[in-house]
Order: structure tokens, then sequence, then C-alpha cells
């Protein structure tokens, strides 16, 4: 992200640190999945989609699953070392948050979402720090917000197939399925909150004026973000996002058309 909203993608030097770095967080969080899934071994045995994963289901043995865990992490901090040592210690504090989360975080209410939005923020900082390009605080804040309402299509969607369970609570979660309401408008909040953000940067930050020579043609960016956050939602309600608002957008041509549009219309903006 900061090589793209810096426009130095043509830069092949920064390109190459910023796969590495890539690599070395794809690593890292691989890791950290396997030591969630053994910590949720349980749990996810209970439930009627997770049960199917590899170590829920007993295809991965838990042993092979620790054994492949600590190889990842040894690693994704093998290679950030020898790298950055900024980003080393960006890739330790993210590596340190997730493992609370997966121990104790993900079930306090509120604050597991909190923590997921951080989380996805922490990689754009990690980008920052593999490339040595600075993160506007602009593009900070809106990831926050951004990342909070995806975080909480994901709590909704799995409190929504609770719901069609007849199940009260979501099992190794703080959330009941009558929470869905609430979660819901906070989750629509948050992300019309990133396009405010957005909305601001435009009009009062001195950046977008040098990295732009047509600044206001960067409004028609804001119809297409909360054109996507609100057919996301809609969606989530409908029960077509399925549990991970990502890999639902992965897979989603809309969305698709909509990165496109907006990519489109930053380059003429230049």
């Amino acid at each position: 992200m900061p090589v793209v909203t810096a426009h130095r993608v043509a830069d092949v030097s920064l390109d190459i640190r910023a796969i590495l770095g890539f690599v070395s967080f794809c690593l890292c969080t691989s890791g950290v999945y396997l030591i969630n899934d053994l910590v949720d071994l349980e749990v996810d045995r209970a439930h009627p989609k997770k049960r199917h994963r590899p170590l829920a289901s007993g295809a991965l043995s838990t042993a092979y699953a620790l054994s492949a865990a600590v190889v990842l992490l040894a690693a994704a901090f093998a290679i950030a070392v020898a790298f950055s040592v900024d980003f080393a210690i960006v890739l330790a504090v993210y590596f340190v948050l997730t493992t609370l989360y997966s121990f104790w975080l993900k079930r306090v209410v509120l604050v597991d979402v909190l923590c997921l939005a951080a989380l996805y923020t922490l990689r754009i900082i990690a980008g920052g720090q593999s490339t040595g390009l600075p993160v506007s605080t602009w593009l900070l804040a809106l990831s926050m917000f951004a990342f909070l309402s995806l975080a909480l299509v994901k709590r909704v969607s799995e409190l929504r197939l609770n719901s069609e369970l007849q199940e009260r609570s979501l099992l190794g979660r703080g959330y009941q399925v009558s929470d869905q309401t609430m979660l819901s408008e906070a989750g629509i909040a948050a992300g019309y909150a990133s396009v405010l953000v957005f909305a601001l940067y435009i009009q009062l930050s001195d950046e977008v004026r040098i990295l732009y020579s047509h600044p206001s043609m960067l409004w028609f960016v804001c119809p297409l973000i909360l054109y996507w956050i609100t057919r996301m939602w809609l969606l989530t309600h409908r029960g077509v996002v399925d549990e991970d608002p990502v890999l639902f957008a992965i897979g989603d041509r809309a969305s698709y058309l909509v990165g496109g549009l907006a990519m489109l219309t930053m380059f003429l903006a230049r």
C-alpha cells in the first residue's frame, strides 16, 4: 500500500523490498493461523463449517501443525531480521498481538474486532518499514475504520449463521445472536467513517496536492467506496457473505470493478 499510494510502483527496488516483506509476513501469519487453529481445535470441531478444516477434521495432526508453525515463524523472522530491523520489530509486534488474540483477546467482546482492525493496519505499517516509505496518518486512519467495518462483517455473518442454527451465542466468543443489529450499525458507521477520512484527506491534506495534479477528481472515489461498503453490508444481512469478507471480495466481480474504477480515477487524477 505505501508503494501504491506514493506512486512508486515503477520503482523495481521498492517492489522487491515490498515482495520480500510480503513473503516474510505470509510465513508469519501462516504460522500464527496454525497456532490459532490448535487453540480453537475443540471449538472448530463443534462448528458446522470449521469442522472441515485440516486440523479439526483430523486430516492434519497436531504435532505436524505445531512443527510447521515453528518452522514458518523461524523462517519469517530470519528473513525479517536479515532484511530490516525496523520491519522485524513491526513483525514481532504483529506476532505478539496475534498470539494474545488467539489465547485471550478474541474472547473479549468488541476488543476482538478492534484487535483485528489493528492487525490489518499493522500490515500497512510493515509495508512502510519494508520499503522505507513514510506511511500517511490519513491512510492509517482510513484503514483502521475500513478494517473495523470488515471485522464486524465477519462477526455479524458468524452470528447470522448461528441464528439459522438456532444457537443463542457464538461459541468461543462473547457475542449473543441478539447483538447482530448493534454490531451491524457499528460496522456500517465505521465503513462510512473511512469514506469521511478520505474526503477530509482530499480537502485538507497538503500531501494530496503534492501527489496529484487534479486532486478534485478523487471525489469520484468516495461514491465507489460508499457503494462497496453498503453492498457488503447488504449482502451480509442477506446471508451471502460467508464469514470471511476478504475471501468473499476475492471472488466477487463487483469488488474488482469498484477497485478497478477507483485505481483508474486515482491514475487520471495524477
